[in-house]
C-alpha cells in the first residue's frame, strides 16, 4: 500500500495581504474615557472597516488629557516600527485649558513633520486642527472629530464633552469614508 502526500507550497505573506496598521493617537476622545474598550473610537473603527471587507488592526494610543505638546512627547514610542498610518487626533485640551493656538499648531507641525518624515500616511482630525498643516505635510484632513454629536446630550457622558458608545458609532459611520481614503494611502505607500 502506498500512501500519496501532497504537500502545498504556500510562501510567506505579501505586504499587500498583511492588516494595514494603524495607531490612533490622540487624547480621551480617542483613547474612549468611560467607556469599555469595545466602545471607544478605535475598536468601532476597527470593527466598522471589517464589516467593509477592510483588514485593518487600529491600536488605541490615546491618553485622557493630553494636549498637542503631550502627544509630541510620546509620539516615537506610542507610534512604532511597523506602523502604517496614523490618525492624529489632538486640540480639545488644548483649548479647555487656554493654551495659545501657537503651541498646539506647533506641536500638531512637529508630529506632522516627524511623521512625515518617516514616509507615514496620516488622517489629521480634531478640534483646532488646521487645514494649513494638513496642506502643508499632504495629510489626509477631517475638520471636527465630534461633527455630529457635539452638543447633542444623547449621544454624550454627562460631562457633556465624552461621547457615549452610540457617539463614537456616529463618529465612526461619518469619518469612516475618510479613514478608508488613509488606508488605501497606506496600502498604496506598502506598494512603493
Amino acid at each position: 500500500m502506498c500512501a500519496l502526500w501532497i504537500v502545498a507550497a504556500v510562501g510567506p505573506a505579501t505586504a499587500a495581504d498583511r492588516p494595514i496598521n494603524i495607531v490612533a493617537l490622540g487624547d480621551s476622545l480617542t483613547a474612549g474615557l468611560g467607556l469599555d474598550a469595545q466602545s471607544t473610537f478605535p475598536a468601532q473603527l476597527q470593527r466598522a472597516l471589517a464589516a467593509k471587507g477592510v483588514a485593518v488592526d487600529i491600536s488605541n494610543a490615546g491618553v485622557s488629557g493630553d494636549t498637542a505638546s503631550d502627544g509630541l512627547a510620546r509620539l516615537d514610542w506610542a507610534v512604532p516600527e511597523g506602523t502604517d498610518a496614523v490618525i492624529l487626533e489632538f486640540g480639545a485640551n488644548d483649548m479647555l485649558r487656554g493654551l495659545d493656538p501657537k503651541i498646539t499648531r506647533a506641536a500638531l507641525n512637529e508630529i506632522a513633520r516627524r511623521l512625515a518624515e518617516r514616509h507615514l500616511p496620516v488622517l489629521l482630525v480634531g478640534m483646532l486642527a488646521a487645514p494649513n498643516i494638513a496642506s502643508r505635510y499632504d495629510l489626509i484632513f477631517y475638520p471636527f472629530f465630534l461633527d455630529g454629536v457635539a452638543a447633542d446630550r444623547a449621544l454624550n457622558q454627562p460631562d457633556g464633552m465624552h461621547p457615549r458608545a452610540a457617539g463614537v458609532q456616529v463618529i465612526v459611520a461619518r469619518m469612516l469614508p475618510t479613514v478608508e481614503a488613509l488606508v488605501a494611502r497606506a496600502r498604496q505607500h506598502r506598494g512603493t
